[in-house]
């Protein structure tokens, strides 16, 4: 890659992306899972994909958590190695390749997947599950394209962005590919808009819905080191289209219903001065 591209790709990240500390707070929904790894695995170790400025691998670090990280661009991974962050110039699928079987616990790829075409997409979710200890979780996050600013503006922003992945794909696939669990989180939604801290407008039926996904998939492993993780699977995460949709309808048949009863108290309150208007007419004539 060219000094020139790697200087745009940083340049554009800086600004699109967000600060390292907002990044970072939002990573931290996956922290849940990392704790369940470090009491499964022994001397557990993770490996990003794409690791650009090194954000996730600074929070793996925070958390007492040995990371490594890829990325074919430098000038992204000077801002890892100016923290002293694990990390190595390379191609990611070749890099993964090379990796013996059954030797991390993690795998992850924070907005790459949407950047693969499906054949290597395919190859790093096969060669993840080959090289994942048991139990061992793939972590794919992406640009949730169910969100309609999203999947119609924000997502060509991006000029290395391929097509749009919509999760139920990428959820399939990871499935059909061998992995034992998966499950779809919506991520880095507003809290507000989570925490329902006011009304839910129609601009946030548009524009709330959780602007990443991610796919979490978990390779097979003894009975016990899986069941431990089952109530991290079970939770619930994000907001999806149809919820925002049911609160705004919900919104708006109160609102219907409020300006039926006061078209009702009108009536009735016309009706108790019905005899007076008969009274009043008397007196004109």
């Amino acid at each position: 890659m060219s000094s020139d591209q790697n200087n745009f790709y940083k340049a554009f990240e800086d600004q699109h992306r967000g600060s390292r500390e907002m990044i970072k707070s939002r990573l931290s929904v996956y922290l849940p899972f990392i704790q369940k790894i470090q009491a499964t695995h022994s001397n557990a170790s993770a490996l990003d994909l794409g690791c650009g400025r090194g954000e996730w691998l600074e929070l793996l670090q925070d958390n007492q958590f040995a990371a490594s990280g890829i990325d074919l661009d430098d000038g992204m991974l000077s801002a890892c190695r100016s923290r002293g962050l694990n990390v190595q110039t390379g191609d990611a699928l070749v890099h993964l390749k090379s990796l013996p079987a059954d030797s991390l616990s993690i795998v992850s790829g924070f907005h790459i997947a949407e950047h693969l075409s499906l054949d290597d997409l395919q190859t790093l979710i096969k060669e993840a599950l080959r090289v994942l200890k048991p139990a061992g979780l793939l972590i794919l996050e992406a640009p949730n394209t169910e969100n309609l600013v999203v999947g119609t503006s924000s997502f060509y922003l991006d000029p290395t962005h391929q097509r749009p992945l919509p999760s139920a794909l990428l959820n399939f696939l990871v499935g059909y590919l061998g992995f034992a669990r998966t499950k779809v989180l919506g991520v880095q939604e507003s809290v507000p808009l989570r925490e329902e801290l006011g009304p839910t407008s129609l601009f946030a039926v548009l524009s709330g819905v959780s602007p990443d996904f991610a796919v979490i998939a978990q390779k097979a492993g003894d009975a016990s080191a899986m069941a431990s993780f089952d109530v991290v699977f079970a939770k619930e995460y994000g907001l999806t289209l149809e919820l925002l949709a049911n609160r705004y309808q919900e919104r708006i048949d109160v609102i219907e219903r409020k300006t039926q009863m006061l078209e009702a108290r009108l009536n009735r309150i016309w009706k108790l001065l019905e005899p007076l208007k008969w009274a009043k007419s008397l007196f004109k004539k």
